[in-house]
């Protein structure tokens, strides 16, 4: 069995993101700004990579470049995905932003009670 203060400094890049994931999922759920929501997504995604790019660590792995004594080669596959899905990322937060610039001018309010109620209306 492992002491237990071991497995948690040896982990703590997970446990920082899934801080971060249940930090943002809170700010999602209890804020009813918009725009706050989106910040919340944002950290979520955030979580994600960085959950994501930790996992994919070798320790004392280089590139995957062969070379001689180059016992341990790092997946290039996982900062790959990550990257693309940050240019994915920035795309659907500038959309999340003009679509808020839309429902401000439709609605005169970007909090999600008052939208309501002028829905209702």
């Amino acid at each position: 069995m492992t002491d237990p203060l071991s497995f948690l400094s040896g982990h703590a890049v997970q446990w920082g993101a899934v801080v971060l994931l249940m930090t943002g999922l809170y700010i999602v759920m209890t804020r009813g700004n918009l725009i706050k929501k989106v910040v919340g997504l944002n950290i979520v995604q955030t979580a994600v990579f960085l959950l994501y790019i930790s996992i994919g660590y070798v320790e004392d792995g280089t590139a995957p470049i062969v070379l001689e004594g180059a016992a341990r080669y790092s997946n290039p596959l996982p900062h790959v995905l990550i990257l693309t899905a940050i240019v994915v990322s920035v795309a659907t937060t500038s959309l999340a932003l003009a679509l808020i610039v839309r429902i401000r001018e439709a609605y005169g309010s970007i909090e999600e009670d008052e939208i309501r109620e002028r829905e209702s209306d």
